[in-house]
């Protein structure tokens, strides 16, 4: 995935040092793995209403709380994460992207001119989280010479249980850092993206956005790091996820990545751990497999040990499950 090839004086290269690291610390594989959720009182099953699952495995299997028992922890770690990393490098630059009050972003700059940018959505069940929240991500990517752009943007509580304007809104943040990169000093041309769980859906139909129609290239992104997301709607629409979302045929339809791989022009790497709940597992699986089989290039690596959160937790840290798949998608070395 380098493109050059960094050879050293023992005649190994600098890509394969790091790639056999990496090996031993993943499992780069697409077969399934074993969820692992928290204890419950037993229960006679139901009926199915997806492949195995009855509605009350299916509605769990879309809670993750019912698979991570240190959720509440995870987010305490994380906050304070966040505030010793702006202690660190100070308070973000925050632009606004588009009209609304809330399309507003941050922006970890690096001192390296013309820097490769990552792009964060943040996850939170489509109806949490900001992004002060993941601060905590910026401080490696920085130190390694690339902007950190974390952006804001509604929630389905906000915009009345439809997705579209979420969507609508990453898609206007993403283009906003490509035509204005050069304000602070990135590279337009080494823009990638990164997102986890409902933010890794997002990224989904970011990277199935016909960009041609925004009057931008339809290579835009030139990598994306998407963990633990959500790439056809059909069974979180059948979920209690249902209960705040007002799905409709038309955002089934439009907002599954893996039914628009005609326009997906940018190179994956999708992530999930083994003990994240099976439908979150099976999501990244499947559509592993479909971009595979479509021809595009995508990369599939699975987290041994890691639930839902923890997966994402790894991101700030450039040898962690997820930090590690980013820095050798952009090319970067840990400083």
């Amino acid at each position: 995935m380098d493109g050059h090839d960094h050879t050293s004086e023992s005649g190994l290269s600098r890509r394969a040092v790091v790639a056999g690291a990496a090996a031993g610390a993943l499992a780069l594989t697409a077969e399934p793995a074993s969820a692992q959720r928290c204890p419950a009182p037993p229960r006679a099953k139901g009926p199915l209403v997806w492949l195995d699952l009855d509605q009350q495995e299916l509605d769990d299997a879309y809670d993750q709380s019912v698979y991570a028992f240190n959720q509440s922890n995870i987010a305490e770690r994380r906050r304070a994460s966040s505030d010793l990393v702006r202690s660190i490098l100070g308070a973000p630059q925050r632009v606004a992207y588009g009209p609304t009050e809330i399309e507003k972003l941050d922006i970890y700059r690096t001192k390296r001119a013309n820097a490769p940018i990552n792009v964060f959505i943040h996850g939170g069940a489509w109806r949490n989280g900001h992004a002060s929240d993941n601060a905590f991500l910026a401080e490696p990517f920085v130190n390694a010479g690339a902007h950190l752009v974390t952006p804001d943007f509604i929630n389905v509580i906000e915009a009345g249980g439809d997705l579209f304007p979420m969507v609508e809104q990453v898609r206007r943040a993403v283009a906003w850092v490509y035509k204005n990169a050069a304000s602070f000093g990135g590279d337009p041309n080494a823009l990638y993206l990164s997102g986890h769980s409902s933010g890794g859906h997002l990224g989904g139909c970011i990277v199935t956005t016909d960009w041609a129609r925004e009057g931008l290239p339809l290579d835009i992104l030139k990598g994306a790091l998407l963990g633990s997301g959500m790439y056809d709607l059909k069974p979180v629409r059948m979920s209690k996820r249902g209960e705040y979302v007002k799905f409709t045929d038309a955002m089934e339809q439009e907002l599954s990545a893996q039914r628009h791989l005609d326009r997906l022009h940018t190179p994956l790497i999708l992530t999930h751990g083994t003990l994240e709940t099976p439908e979150f597992q099976r999501q990244t699986r499947d559509f592993y497999a479909a971009v595979k089989a479509a021809g595009k290039p995508v990369e599939l690596r699975v987290g041994q040990g890691y639930n839902h959160f923890e997966t994402q937790e790894t991101l700030g840290n450039p040898y962690g499950f997820m930090g590690r798949a980013a820095f050798q998608q952009m090319k970067l070395m840990a400083a």
